[in-house]
């Protein structure tokens, strides 16, 4: 295999189709749910590849909310927030933490019962 693409690996591959069935959605084509694949790249994807795993969560929440899925979308979305800001203690993340705390509170997607 050549050395280029030696980090092509099934995570790459399950990310790849993924993202190819979240997009031909978006265009018109016959829905595939893009959210099996994102959440199976999540699984294989290697220790130490963590920026990659926040942008299959960001992916992820995106195929959630076109599959009609908005909770678990929401779940999916504060994952990849909390992963992507964890490291980072300063007034502009703590305004993007507190931008999504505000936005679920004032857009909730479950009914009061």
């Amino acid at each position: 295999m050549p050395e280029w693409v030696g980090y092509f690996d099934a995570a790459e591959h399950a990310g790849a189709r993924a993202v190819s069935a979240r997009d031909l959605t978006g265009i018109g084509r016959p829905r595939r749910t893009a959210s099996t694949h994102f959440e199976n790249a999540l699984q294989l994807r290697k220790p130490g590849f963590d920026r990659v795993k926040v942008m299959d969560r960001v992916g992820l929440a995106a195929a959630l909310f076109n599959e009609g899925e908005p909770e678990q979308a929401a779940t999916a979305a504060h994952q990849a927030l909390d992963d992507a800001a964890r490291p980072y203690e300063t007034a502009a993340v703590d305004d993007v933490r507190n931008r999504a705390k505000e936005l679920a509170a004032a857009r909730p997607t479950t009914i009061a019962a």
